[in-house]
């Protein structure tokens, strides 16, 4: 994977959360792909049930929101991106994450981790 690739990929993942529906997340993970949203949460396993998450988990796909990232490092099929969200609505914050990514020889994603921090977060946990 090549560092123009990750980066295209993460433009994409933000192309589908404002993109109302699920459809274009075929794009971006293979169907047995694997979504962990926090290090401590449970494993969303398939596309499937990655696409009902993403429905649980946005407000909707037109909410407010600036993201930047920067692609910290890639080495073969993997890769750590840092991203910063801040969203127009106070209510749902700003969050800085990282996101280990590894993928699949086409391009799509196999496996996402997000680590997200949040400015209110107590230091330390």
């Amino acid at each position: 994977m090549e560092r123009a690739a990750v980066e295209r990929w993460v433009a994409g993942y933000e192309r589908a959360w404002r993109t109302p529906g699920t459809d274009l997340l075929a794009e971006l993970f293979v169907p047995g792909a694997s979504y962990l949203p926090s290090p401590w949460a449970r494993r969303v396993e398939g596309l499937e049930a990655i696409a009902r998450f993403w429905e649980a988990e946005r407000t909707a796909s037109d909410e407010g929101f600036t993201m930047t990232s920067d692609v910290v490092a890639v080495d073969a099929d993997a890769a750590v991106v840092r991203v910063s969200v801040v969203y127009e609505d106070p209510a749902s914050g700003r969050w800085r994450d990282l996101w280990v990514l590894r993928f699949a020889d086409d391009g799509r994603c196999a496996w996402f981790e997000e680590w997200p921090f949040a400015p209110d977060q107590p230091e330390g946990h």
